[in-house]
Order: structure tokens, then C-alpha cells, then sequence
């Protein structure tokens, strides 16, 4: 086991600096910024209308997901090199990608609370990798991750329940776990960092509490190619017995002759009613 995987195990989480280059990240960048103007591809719920300058666009989109299926940069992303070289020593020399989050978060946005990736993204073998690239420097006031360290180590998928808090966006806050809920440890990164951590780590992220500028992420996750992905993927009731809108980034896909299938589509992340001018909104 490299020193890195026993760090993974023992943590359940790694903060490597400068894993991107300065010019890979400027080209994200300046990506994020075609995704939302609409000119990549359809996006699910983006607003996009002539004359709204580039600012307003960015306040305008906490987050999208799938950006990899309008955006071949973002998609070469999922196999940059030496993200791939982490995340075969943490889960195997085959590893796949099933998704793709593209966060904006601009000042005044609001994070994520606490919870497990798992909860959403359940791997038959609980590899489940998030990789967590820093767009721009992450810090405490603009809204950086926070994680627990260690609480990945039983596997414990802990209740999750919605919960009125203006920090966050909406989506279900894990519970019933030990740690303290304004406890953890901050993850700031400068910008090409990357965070590493397990689908049963508990982890969120705190509101952007600067009057101006964003803090931009790409996020996308990962796991062992050699098990099956039982997603209910779109709100479905019923899982698949493997998910097979997926990327093999790494080595091979022991279950190639189930073929692909092309099912997610782009789309805006709603936000909670506390943060949206409807609760209607998409």
C-alpha cells in the first residue's frame, strides 16, 4: 500500500496541492464561463438570455451537474494524469466516473451541510472517490470544504433530513452521527489543489461569506471499474443492477459487454425555497 492510500484509509480524505496546472485551471475557468453562457450545450433549468454579462451569469448558478456531456475539457478532465495516478492507488487499477459537478458559488451562495456521497451514490464495494478541483483558492470566508476526519471508517450511512438553515441549499443534512455539527477540519486549497475523499466521509461546505468574486470547483466522482454501480439514477425508485452511463478513466471494464448507455443530461442544481425567488424553480 503507497503512503498515499494509507493516509486515504486512515483519514478518509487527502489535500494534495498543485495537482492541476495554472494554465489547465485558467482554461476551466474560462470554460465555467462558456458552460453558463450557453454555448457548450443545453443546460436543464439555466437562464440564459442575450446581453447579461459575465458577472451576472455567475451569481445567477450555484452548481451543474454533467458538464461533461456538453464540455470536452471538462470531460478530459475526468482522466487528467495525475488524478488518475491517485485514484488507482486509493481504489484500483480500473476505475470508472459516473459524474460530474461543475460549482460556481458566488458571493452571498450557499453551501452544502453535512453528508455522505454514498447516501446518493451507492457502489456495490463502497469505493466511491469524490475529486474535489479547486478552481479557485478555497478558503473559510469563501466557502471552502470541511470534512470529518476518520468518519468514513465503519461504513455507517448515517439519516439524513431536510433542515432550515440559511448556510446551506437545501438538500438533506446527514444525522445522528458523533462529531460535533460545527466541528471538522477546513480544507483551504490554493487553486489546482485537489481533494480526495471517501463516499462515507462526512464532509460539507459553509456559505461564500465575501461581497464579491466566486469560489469555482470541479467535482467528480469515482470508483472501482470491477463493481457494479446500483444507481437509481434521476429520482428513480428503482435501482439498476449496473449503471452504465459511465467513463473508464483507468485500466479496463470488466463488464464492456454490457455496453454504455448515454441516460444523464446537464442540469441546474436547485436551490432550497430559502435561496430561490420560487419554490417552483427547476
Amino acid at each position: 500500500m503507497t503512503a498515499l492510500a494509507e493516509r486515504y484509509r486512515r483519514d478518509g480524505y487527502l489535500v494534495l496541492a498543485d495537482l492541476v496546472d495554472a494554465e489547465t485551471v485558467a482554461r476551466l475557468r474560462d470554460e465555467t464561463q462558456q458552460i453558463i453562457g450557453g454555448e457548450r450545450g443545453a443546460i436543464a433549468g439555466l437562464p440564459v438570455a442575450p446581453g447579461i454579462d459575465d458577472d451576472a451569469r455567475l451569481r445567477a448558478v450555484l452548481a451543474i451537474h454533467f458538464p461533461h456531456k456538453v464540455s470536452p475539457l471538462v470531460r478530459a478532465m475526468l482522466a487528467h494524469p495525475a488524478i488518475v495516478d491517485v485514484l488507482t492507488q486509493l481504489v484500483g487499477p480500473d476505475v470508472k466516473c459516473m459524474q460530474s459537478m461543475l460549482f460556481v458559488k458566488h458571493a452571498g451562495q450557499p453551501g452544502q451541510a453535512w453528508h455522505q456521497d454514498e447516501t446518493f451514490i451507492p457502489t456495490a464495494d463502497h469505493s466511491l472517490v469524490g475529486a474535489w478541483i479547486a478552481l479557485d483558492d478555497a478558503t473559510i470566508d469563501n466557502g471552502c470544504l470541511w470534512l470529518h476526519p476518520g468518519s468514513h471508517a465503519t461504513r455507517t450511512l448515517w439519516p439524513s433530513e431536510h433542515r432550515a438553515d440559511p448556510r446551506f441549499d437545501g438538500a438533506p443534512e446527514s444525522f445522528g452521527w458523533p462529531w460535533p455539527r460545527e466541528g471538522g477540519v477546513a480544507a483551504e486549497v490554493r487553486a489546482g489543489s485537489v481533494v480526495f475523499f471517501s463516499g462515507h466521509l462526512l464532509h460539507r461546505s459553509l456559505d461564500n461569506r465575501r461581497t464579491t468574486g466566486c469560489r469555482r470547483a470541479l467535482v467528480n466522482h469515482y470508483m472501482s471499474a470491477r463493481a457494479e454501480l446500483p444507481w437509481a439514477f434521476g429520482g428513480s425508485r428503482f435501482a439498476p443492477r449496473d449503471y452504465r452511463d459511465i467513463v473508464v478513466v483507468a485500466g479496463t471494464d470488466p463488464f464492456a459487454d454490457r455496453g454504455l448507455e448515454d441516460l444523464a443530461r446537464p442540469y441546474l442544481r436547485p436551490l432550497g425555497p430559502a435561496h430561490s425567488p420560487s419554490e417552483d424553480r427547476p
